[in-house]
């Protein structure tokens, strides 16, 4: 493995870093997805791979999600590691029968003859204005199921080193970058060699409300804390990094702490993955608590074209912050 960047470095390029390291640690590695190779891919995160590892390594593939999704099924079950990577998660849909009913069901059909040994990246979220088949939030269906492993990295460091901590796991790993974080920068630790892909974390502690979130929603709940903060509010910012299996201990200890929780969710409210936490908070420390869950969510609208519609469409640090305050100091 390469050493870590002492320099900034954005979480496009981090990303790509982790494919790379994985590339060069690993001679079964390989990946495989639309436009990955002569065009650098979508997000540029895969820009010149095809020139350093070549076509055998950095595989363009046709517009069938469903074909070469299956096709790294295959493959893994053979003893390879390939990483898939899906445009985005609408498309996704299109190879749910090989996500949902085969790699994350032959482990165990197979009664453990068979590891599916599979790292899937997509590109997830709102706010790049491309419109209802290319923004939405669709991370909870997949943490809904058995047999995968759910990753949404929030920042720099995760998007560097989930990765190659996802293709050690002999079951298939779903990773979710989120579109409005490929430019973000950072600056990693240079002692830094690897991440765990188990445990939330804390990213801003806090006394008074805990803002629960995941992948760009964390950047938006670090925003509501700074509001917060100037109306003498201590607001707590849990990033939850793995949406399956959820980190149960570590929510549950935040919320003990501030006996207050608003979950930040871009997806849809009903049946969201911000509805599950909020039920397990009740289930576990329900009377933990000095008011009840509150959930800031996307609205339930295919998401729209126009900025001022998306903006609308999309939890904002204002939003999450009234949420929040409206806890604290109920009217």
């Amino acid at each position: 493995m390469t050493a870590p960047s002492t320099t900034a470095m954005t979480y496009r390029e981090a990303c790509k870093q982790g494919i790379r390291d994985a590339l060069l640690s690993e001679p079964r590695c390989f990946m495989m997805g639309e436009d990955i190779g002569r065009y650098g891919g979508c997000y540029a995160v895969s820009k010149g791979l095809l020139d350093e590892f070549g076509e055998v390594r950095i595989r363009d593939t046709p517009l069938s999600e469903n074909g070469f999704t299956g096709i790294g099924i295959g493959a893994a079950m053979a003893g390879l590691r390939p990483i898939v990577e899906i445009m985005t998660i609408n498309f996704s849909l299109l190879a749910l029968d090989q996500i949902v009913n085969n790699a994350a069901t032959i482990p165990h059909m197979s009664g453990g003859q068979f590891a599916v040994p599979l790292v899937i990246r997509m590109a997830t979220g709102g706010g790049r204005r491309v419109a209802a088949q290319h923004s939405h939030s669709l991370e909870g269906w997949y943490a809904h199921v058995p047999g995968l492993r759910v990753l949404a990295p929030a920042t720099v460091e995760d998007a560097r080193f989930m990765l190659p901590a996802a293709l050690k796991d002999p079951n298939p790993v779903l990773i979710f970058e989120h579109v409005m974080l490929y430019n973000v920068e950072a600056t990693l630790d240079p002692g830094l060699r690897e991440v765990d892909i188990d445990h939330a974390r804390i990213r801003r502690p806090g006394t008074d409300v805990s803002l629960i979130a995941f992948g760009y929603g964390v950047t938006k709940a670090l925003a509501a804390a700074e509001l917060l903060a100037a109306d003498g509010i201590s607001a707590e910012v849990l990033d939850l990094r793995v949406l399956r299996p959820l980190d149960s201990e570590t929510i549950l200890a935040s919320v003990r702490r501030t006996r207050r929780c608003v979950m930040v969710d871009e997806a849809w409210r009903s049946g969201s993955l911000a509805a599950e936490i909020g039920m397990r908070i009740a289930e576990e420390a329900f009377f933990e608590l000095d008011a009840p869950p509150r959930r800031v969510c996307g609205a339930e609208v295919p998401m729209p074209y126009a900025p001022h519609l998306e903006d609308a469409a999309l939890p904002q640090p204002e939003g999450i912050a009234a949420a929040a305050r409206g806890l604290v100091r109920p009217a």
